[in-house]
Parts: C-alpha cells; sequence; structure tokens
C-alpha cells in the first residue's frame, strides 16, 4: 500500500459534534489504513521491547476501548470483559485471530460507537463504576486514545515495510 487512503475531512469550523466526531473518524480511518495490507505474520511482529506493541495488538485493543467506552458505559452494556481483564489487564492485545478479522471487528465496532454517540446529547452524564462521565468527554478521551495509538501503528508500519505518512 503506498497512497494515502480517503479518510473523513475534518471541519476547520463548525459545531462541536460535527469537529469532534469527524476528529475521531480521522484517526480511525488511519488506523485502518495503517494496518491494512499486512500480513497476520507482519502484524504480529515485535519490533519493540514490549511484545504486547504489535499492529494486531493495538487493533484488538482500540476495538475493545471502543466497545468498552462507548457500548458498555455509555450505552450500559454489561461488561463481558470485566473477569478477563481482571486475569490478564492484556488479553485484548493477545489475540489470534487473523487480522482481517480484527479490521472487520474494529469497523464495526466504530459504527456502533457513531450510532451510540448519534443518539445522544453530549452533555448527557452517564454513571459506570461510581463515576459519572459526559458523553462529550468519553468522545474526548476516545479521541485522546485513538490518537495515542494511531502514532504508536504509524511507527511500527514504518518498521514493519516502510510505509509512512499521518
Amino acid at each position: 500500500m503506498t497512497g494515502r487512503p480517503e479518510r473523513p475531512k475534518v471541519p476547520l469550523t463548525g459545531g462541536e459534534r460535527e469537529i469532534l466526531t469527524s476528529q475521531l473518524d480521522y484517526l480511525r480511518a488511519t488506523v485502518t489504513w495503517k494496518a491494512h495490507g499486512l500480513t497476520d505474520d507482519q502484524a504480529r511482529r515485535v519490533h519493540l521491547p514490549s511484545e504486547l506493541t504489535t499492529v494486531a495488538g493495538l487493533v484488538g485493543h482500540l476495538t475493545l476501548n471502543e466497545w468498552f467506552w462507548f457500548a458498555v458505559v455509555v450505552d450500559g452494556e454489561e461488561d463481558t470483559w470485566k473477569e478477563r481483564l481482571e486475569e490478564d489487564p492484556d488479553a485484548e492485545f493477545r489475540t489470534d485471530a487473523p487480522l482481517s478479522r480484527l479490521l472487520e471487528d474494529y469497523a464495526r465496532q466504530c459504527e456502533r460507537s457513531r450510532d451510540i454517540v448519534a443518539s445522544r446529547d453530549l452533555d448527557d452524564q452517564v454513571t459506570h463504576n461510581g463515576e459519572t462521565f459526559s458523553v462529550r468527554w468519553v468522545l474526548t478521551h476516545m479521541i485522546e486514545e485513538t490518537a495515542r495509538h494511531t502514532g504508536h501503528l504509524d511507527l511500527l508500519r514504518e518498521l514493519t515495510d516502510g510505509l509512512t505518512g499521518e
């Protein structure tokens, strides 16, 4: 993959919801771009001291975070990962699923997250485990989370096959 993908344009002006959701969608598209086209072996290649920091592991982690913050925290779905993460706090990084399935799961969860956010006001408050969050805070947190790991994916992709670009 050498060309840059089509990614959503982030408006420079407009409403808060439009800017925030566009920024997150831009980052989501970048995650997909950085992971797309790799073999399963390349997606699991360890380039850094942490064996968890792989393309496949990061896609699994981002998928779990999309689900947790939007479906569990905002929408009130049962946290079915709680026990597994108590046993292994890094379980989502240790995936053996094919990269193609990880990317499909990520795309599906991102679409679900979009629907959840669209159904709520940014000022809506949700309580999870005794803490109260606004939907705005969750959306902003996911921008930060996705941006941080997009940087990791950028580095890993360059180390894997030389692909560069923001």
